[in-house]
């Protein structure tokens, strides 16, 4: 079973749902805005996704620009950065999926393909 963090309203989520369900995958779904991942968990995620922490920001969303995430991101830690993204899952870029050992944020259906095989 894949975990998948979202965001019910969001419509590239709702096409990585549908993507991943045809596939066949059960999913484990946890909505982002109201139950963000803890800063362990996405300290954990962005490890085992091989990308930059900064691939996790969410940077068209309203709420990285009424938080000038911009220019935090310049003068933060990541640490401090990923404190923030588990107070506000809608700092968060998603969707974010898992199977506890590979990761992958946001929606690329080719990449879906390969790292979320039938």
């Amino acid at each position: 079973m894949l975990t998948f963090y979202h965001y019910a309203k969001c419509s590239t989520c709702v096409k990585a749902k549908k993507h991943l369900t045809a596939l066949g995958h059960p999913l484990k779904e946890i909505d982002l805005t109201t139950d963000p991942p803890s800063a362990k968990t996405l300290t954990d995620l962005i490890a085992k996704s091989g990308r930059p922490y900064t691939d996790f920001l969410n940077r068209s969303g309203v709420q990285y620009r009424e938080e000038n995430m911009k220019e935090k991101v310049q003068r933060l830690s990541q640490e401090e950065i990923i404190r923030i993204l588990a107070r506000n899952g809608r700092l968060i870029k998603r969707p974010i999926v898992t199977d506890g050992k590979r990761v992958t944020v946001g929606f690329d259906a080719r990449e879906f393909d390969t790292a979320w095989p039938r």
